[in-house]
């Protein structure tokens, strides 16, 4: 199921903290010794997982429009399950998505170093899935006080529908967290695609388990009284859920026994090196602790919303998806390639190497995530009108407004990650947790002032603005951090870069306004998957032909890929 952690299925990145990744083996393979390996470059890397990515984002949106037909997008069921399946995402940031995958790379990485890398990971693989078993049950048992912290509905029948739920989908965080360490395993030892191509088969899972929910029960209107809907419709909504989660953890168990490798529980820490791992981890929760703060405020404020139609936990879910599109296209394609290649350079103490990586995922990424921030901007109504043709205009409106508000962090959530790998390539996860706190202290405080002088109809847009503050607050504070580690990031191209990107967006941006005041009206589906695809053609291509006239050269870059595969086609 799309969540607001991670953008989509399963997808490996949040909020707060995005981190990818017997006998002798060749170092950062994991092939054994002496086998001849052939390790993807990056740019083919990150097309490959961008592909993937590309795939569940597209499904991602298809159960999404399908979940606000099938139980609304304002409603009391929409607000309960949107609260609902947050938990194991959050859950799954603090424990798995975070920990496990901060740990996990730099460690895997090491191990493949040394003689007795396939008992390490084999040591670590054993305690993760221990520990996941065992917090997964208490988690699950603790559904109610979950959904009591995460939640203020004035109704307390949307509480009882919100606590089924969560009994049903909290059992997510196991196979979220045994997926994140067999996909992490896959990509150190260089076979990326399975990790971003699973998700899509959750997808599938989902979108299905929906289609049999309004077969069977019918489709619940947004205005609908929550004492009515059924433990039937619990089940099958949340059970639907939790499937194709499990379903996505265990299909990678194919291509890891395809690759060569064979798992052996291994108990017993001593002499394993847990220890810096240990380390690692603490400080890795501890920030993403402090980044769930703000994440819990804007849940309860979201879910206090009382004025009918009005943005609420629901929307910011679907806002967040949008939001996490582009990202998820290229930021955490290429970031979760050049994450491994930043650990095994940080290990070897090469610091020129990992400082022209930083400059080139920098710089990559900047060519397209301001595109993507001015190309939804303009767009975000017919976006909105397109994924939800049967909704009032005033949902609508407030989607949109929603949208826009977060995603002018875009950019800056794109250099946000980038830094955070190099934080976890030196396994320096504490150097990290100063920076959160200033973020979490943005959005608490935003969302507040929001709720305080705001009517509650812009309550979740205020808490989206906060969010983009704060992105772009830790982006600024992580890269002088950053500049001091490294002696620099190559500051003057980076800078360069997006100042010919804006001019670019800018202009973008005019040319399709312009359009849309010719289009007219986006009152109907067809008008706005109309203006959706003739304005991303128009700003994409004025967007390029401006870069292109200013020589930047990243743009090619960031193309050149999957040109080759088109000129192979």
């Amino acid at each position: 199921m799309t969540s607001p952690a991670t953008g989509a299925a399963g997808d490996p990145d949040g909020t707060a903290a995005g981190a990818t990744a017997g006998g002798g083996t060749d170092a950062g393979t994991g092939a054994p010794a002496g086998t001849t390996v052939r390790t993807p470059g990056l740019g083919r890397s990150s097309l490959i997982m961008a592909s993937g990515t590309a795939a569940s984002r597209v499904l991602g949106v298809v159960n999404t429009a399908l979940l606000g037909w099938a139980i609304g997008v304002t409603g009391h069921i929409a607000n309960a399950f949107s609260v609902a399946n947050k938990l194991p995402n959050t859950l799954y940031l603090l424990i798995a998505g975070g920990v496990l995958n901060a740990v996990l790379v730099p460690q895997v990485v090491r191990a493949y170093q040394r003689a007795d890398g396939q008992q390490y990971v084999d040591r670590l693989l054993t305690v993760g899935i221990v520990l996941l078993g065992g917090l997964t049950v208490v988690l699950t048992a603790a559904a109610p006080l979950f959904v009591a912290f995460y939640s203020s509905f004035p109704d307390p029948e949307v509480t009882r529908v919100a606590t089924a739920l969560a009994f049903w989908c909290i059992p997510q965080v196991f196979f979220y967290g045994l997926y994140s360490l067999l996909g992490q395993v896959l990509n150190a030892r260089g076979s990326f695609g399975p990790y971003m191509w699973a998700p899509v088969v959750n997808n599938v899972v989902f979108i299905a388990g929906l289609l049999v929910l309004v077969q069977v029960f019918g489709r619940n209107s947004d205005g609908a009284d929550a004492g009515s809907w059924t433990a039937g419709q619990t089940a099958l909504l949340g059970g639907a859920a939790t499937l194709g989660i499990v379903v996505q953890a265990l299909v990678l168990l194919v291509p890891l026994y395809r690759s060569g490798f064979r798992y052996r529980p291994r108990w017993g820490l001593r002499g394993s090196g847990l220890g810096s791992a240990g380390r690692v981890a603490t400080w890795t929760f501890l920030g993403l602790l402090i980044g769930q703060v703000g994440v819990w405020r804007i849940s309860v404020v979201a879910s206090s919303v009382a004025t009918e139609g009005a943005a609420g936990n629901a929307v910011y879910d679907r806002a967040f998806l949008i939001f996490m599109l582009p990202h998820s296209l290229v930021t955490v394609s290429l970031a979760t390639a050049l994450f491994t290649r930043l650990s095994g350079r940080a290990a070897a103490g090469d610091t020129a190497a990992v400082r022209a990586d930083l400059s080139l995922g920098l710089r990559t990424v900047g060519v397209f995530t301001v595109l993507a921030t001015t190309g939804i901007a303009v767009l975000a109504f017919p976006l909105g009108r397109a994924l939800f043709p049967k909704s009032p205009d005033g949902e609508v409106h407030a989607l949109a407004t929603t949208v826009v508000a977060l995603v002018l962090g875009l950019v800056a959530f794109g250099v946000w990650s980038l830094c955070q790998r190099v934080y976890y390539a030196y396994e320096d996860a504490r150097s990290m947790v100063p920076v959160q706190v200033v973020m979490a202290v943005v959005v608490v405080g935003g969302t507040e002032l929001g709720r305080a002088t705001l009517d509650d109809r812009y309550w979740v847009a205020a808490a989206c603005l906060s969010m983009a503050v704060s992105y772009a607050v830790g982006a600024a504070v992580a890269l002088v951090s950053v500049h001091r580690r490294l002696g620099g990031f190559d500051g003057r191209r980076v800078l360069a870069l997006h100042l010919k990107a804006g001019v670019g967006a800018v202009l973008a941006a005019g040319a399709g306004l312009g359009l849309l005041a010719l289009l007219g009206p986006v009152d109907t589906w067809g008008r706005a998957v109309l203006a959706c695809v003739l304005g991303g053609a128009v700003m994409s291509a004025v967007y390029v032909g401006v870069l292109l006239l200013l020589r930047v050269r990243e743009l090619r870059t960031l193309t050149a890929p999957l040109l080759r595969r088109i000129g192979r086609a």
